[in-house]
């Protein structure tokens, strides 16, 4: 799903405050707390309810977030409020995607053909290292479909190494 304008907003507005307060890893466990509200789905059918009050709805989410910087609670009525709440979870995401930036560190998404063991995600990871000159997390998926090699996206740049994209570059200079 497309990352929206007000998400963007919401978690750049989220992390400038974290990083004003000094509290990078507060938020980013706070704001976790917040995207894991949507993911049960009574709950979220509850909160989308127009037919509860408003008052409910903040006594339901302060009971079931327990300890949390206020800030952090006022950001989940606000949310709540204004119909976002099914946007928390990238509203989490693009504030750890800011929070990386912020510490140097690229997530590079990568498909492969079988699972990649930990000497193979060490490999790859120095590898793009020295391509982008930063930290890079591997986030790795398995896709039979690419045969063999790998296919990644760091930010805007994709790197296909799969088996099936040489094939289908042979097959079109024989052509």
């Amino acid at each position: 799903m497309p990352i929206t304008t007000s998400v963007k907003r919401y978690a750049q507005a989220v992390f400038e405050i974290a990083l004003e307060g000094n509290k990078l890893k507060e938020w980013q466990s706070n704001l976790g707390k917040i995207a894991q509200l949507t993911r049960d789905t009574e709950f979220a059918a509850l909160v989308e309810n127009p037919k509860i009050p408003s008052q409910l709805k903040e006594k339901l989410v302060r009971e079931i977030l327990g300890k949390i910087n206020p800030m952090a609670l006022n950001l989940a009525y606000l949310l709540i409020s204004k119909g976002k709440l099914k946007d928390a979870g990238q509203i989490a995401d693009e504030y750890e995607r800011l929070l990386n930036d912020h510490q140097g560190i690229k997530t590079a998404e990568v498909t492969t053909a079988i699972a990649l063991d930990n000497t193979e995600r060490e490999k790859l990871s120095r590898h793009f290292e020295e391509l982008t000159g930063k930290k890079v997390r591997i986030n790795a998926q398995v896709n039979p479909d690419i045969l063999g090699g790998f296919i990644a996206r760091i930010d805007d740049s994709l790197i296909d190494g799969s088996i099936r994209n040489k094939l289908e570059t042979l097959k079109k200079s024989l052509a």
